[in-house]
């Protein structure tokens, strides 16, 4: 009898592959903070924080985070999918394997902030961030 694979579901789904191929979420709080003592570029959005991690891992990882200067919980859950959305469409392409980026909320702007234009600003970041490495 051949052995059937178990459908993932729930937040094991989202750890693998919900932002593309080669590019999974950062969850440790080691790894966030390894990021905010490496590169970062600010942009009218968000903030992007980028650290190549030189250990031979071709996965890209992101996190995301906002302080409660953003705004209550919803206010901050609301900015933090807009960054997921953008970091879904852009770091699959964008992003250089064996790097960890987190993207920063800004408090009354994220949420509003218009999403082509978040695209164009992380393209940008992500370049800025690329040319100090």
């Amino acid at each position: 009898m051949a052995a059937e694979k178990t459908p993932v579901v729930g937040s094991d789904a989202a750890a693998q592959g919900s932002f593309g191929v080669g590019v999974d979420k950062m969850r440790k709080r080691a790894d966030f903070l390894r990021a905010a003592r490496a590169l970062r570029q600010g942009t009218t959005g968000f903030h992007l924080q980028g650290n190549p991690r030189g250990n031979g891992l071709d996965t890209v990882r992101v996190g995301f985070t906002c302080s409660k200067k953003v705004g209550n919980a919803v206010a901050r859950n609301r900015a933090k999918r807009r960054l997921r959305e953008v970091a879904r469409k852009m770091l699959p392409e964008q992003g250089r394997p064996g790097w960890d980026y987190v993207l920063i909320g800004r408090a009354n702007v994220t949420a509003t902030h218009d999403i082509e234009q978040m695209a164009r600003d992380l393209e940008w970041a992500l370049g800025r961030v690329h040319s100090q490495a």
